[in-house]
């Protein structure tokens, strides 16, 4: 498939070096920092850096885990574009067995079992993902001590999908498409190796929850403070469980009218206003997802699909729109948007 409109190699040879030092800088930064705390007594609130050895940076703990899924994602496939040895130097640092050890002993204790669910989770298989299909030394070491601290994440969902009747639809960090399809590939890697419990359960979840869906009221996105949309996660997840002739008519039923770019608001990048508001700051984050849903429902349909125009002109204009935001402004943008941005490029 050629686009014509999106030229993703050349944007990320000219943003990759950007978002590297974008990620090396925000993972070492510790505050300003936000998380939601258990509060028992007599156990004290520890700083960031205490609870959290690894990924105490990034204003919060899935955006730090998300911008180390962008160091090593760019050190493992494009290393000549970024500052290979300083990136390598500070993966050295932070992913060790010790360390991770730690990360897992938080996130261990029953008060902290919805803890993260599902982005945090799935945003650290992603990163234990990377590092695990990775021939190199140094991986094959970061990948001991993250696949410790992922089997707490994955017992976590093993537990949670059965118990999980209804979706949720959000377009924020509970959303439940997404922290599917980003735990997807950990999940597909663990069945290769023996244990298929995690891929049997994501895909069943997936076709329970919306299998049937139809007529998805792609209208009435976004909401004010969305970085996800609700509809174009499920179809990006459902395109990944399914043939291409298949999903297609499965997206006929779910979002018709997508060749005549209807419904409008999935095809119009949403308007930033303040980028220094931090839940305003979202929707920046929520063109770069949908650019990236666009981009993925287009490949996954068949050649010849007749919405492929559509979405690939979708792609380009939420690209447009907010790529250029992705280093350089707010932290209230910049703590997060490197990861959507190179989800796209790479």
């Amino acid at each position: 498939m050629t686009d014509g409109v999106f030229d993703r190699d050349r944007l990320l040879k000219s943003n990759a070096g950007a978002l590297a030092r974008t990620a090396l800088s925000n993972v070492v930064r510790e505050y300003p920092h936000h998380e939601s705390h258990w509060h028992v007594e007599g156990v004290p609130i520890l700083s960031p850096r205490l609870s959290h050895p690894c990924f105490y940076g990034s204003f919060d703990w899935h955006s730090c885990v998300e911008m180390f899924w962008v160091l090593v994602r760019l050190l493992r496939q494009h290393a000549e574009l970024v500052p290979a040895k300083e990136i390598r130097a500070l993966l050295d640092e932070h992913l060790t067995v010790e360390r991770l050890a730690r990360e897992a002993a938080y996130f261990a204790p029953e008060e902290h079992r919805n803890t993260q669910r599902p982005y945090g989770w799935s945003a650290l298989l992603e990163l234990t993902f990377e590092t695990s299909i990775w021939h190199d030394p140094d991986a094959a070491r970061w990948s001991v001590g993250l696949q410790e601290l992922s089997s707490v994440f994955v017992n976590r969902y093993l537990d949670w999908l059965p118990q999980a009747t209804y979706p949720i639809r959000y377009g924020v960090h509970d959303n439940g498409a997404f922290g599917l399809s980003r735990a997807l590939p950990y999940a597909r890697h663990l069945a290769d190796h023996g244990d298929p419990r995690l891929h049997g359960l994501i895909t069943e979840t997936a076709w329970r929850w919306f299998g049937c869906d139809r007529d998805y009221p792609g209208s009435w996105e976004p909401s004010g403070a969305d970085f996800l949309s609700p509809a174009l996660a499920e179809a990006e997840l459902m395109s990944r469980l399914m043939p291409a002739a298949e999903f297609a008519d499965w997206l006929d039923g779910f979002l018709p009218g997508i060749a005549e770019r209807k419904p409008a608001t999935l095809f119009a990048p949403a308007t930033v206003t303040d980028t220094s508001d931090g839940q305003l700051a979202h929707l920046h984050g929520l063109n770069l997802h949908r650019a990236w849903c666009w981009h993925r429902i287009a490949d996954a349909l068949p050649c010849v699909d007749d919405r492929i125009p559509a979405a690939l002109e979708a792609t380009h204009a939420h690209t447009h729109a907010s790529l250029g935001q992705t280093t350089g402004g707010s932290y209230m943008v910049e703590h997060f948007l490197a990861y959507y941005a190179l989800l796209l490029l790479s």
